[in-house]
Formats: C-alpha cells, sequence, structure tokens
C-alpha cells in the first residue's frame, strides 16, 4: 500500500475546506489523479500549480510511495 501526501495552498485550500489530504493507493498515479482523489472529483481549475516534493510538475506526472504533491493558485505580483 502507498501512502502519498498531499497540500492545497491559499485559495485552493480555502475553496476545499481542507490544507491537506493522506492518500492510499495500491499502485502510482499520476498528479492529476491525485488531484481527483484527493477532492472527490472536484474539477481542477485552471492554471493551478503543481509540485511533488516541493519541484513544479505537470498533471501528467507520477507520483509514488512516500511522495508529497501540493497544489497552488497561480501567482501574481504587482
Amino acid at each position: 500500500m502507498m501512502t502519498i501526501e498531499v497540500k492545497f495552498f491559499a485559495s485552493l485550500r480555502e475553496q476545499l475546506g481542507r490544507d491537506e489530504a493522506s492518500l492510499a493507493a495500491t499502485k502510482s498515479m499520476s498528479v492529476a489523479e491525485v488531484w481527483s482523489q484527493a477532492t472527490d472529483n472536484a474539477d481542477m481549475p485552471a492554471n493551478v500549480l503543481m509540485a511533488l516534493n516541493m519541484a513544479y510538475v505537470t498533471a501528467e506526472t507520477t507520483v509514488n510511495d512516500g511522495d508529497e504533491v501540493a497544489f497552488f493558485p497561480p501567482v501574481t505580483g504587482g
């Protein structure tokens, strides 16, 4: 059994009503699949930033046992 830690930041945390989740999986999955399972299949907002073990990745990146996946809303400055 694999364990994957998931973190949600800023407005995503507020929208989902939680800042983290822990998933149990039987096989590797993509970052997009992690989002779906951790959010009960909520639609992923456009332009969400994704990180795997603190490095930016794409939705297709494979997640393995013990990994941490984080989701961030786009950052703007000015």
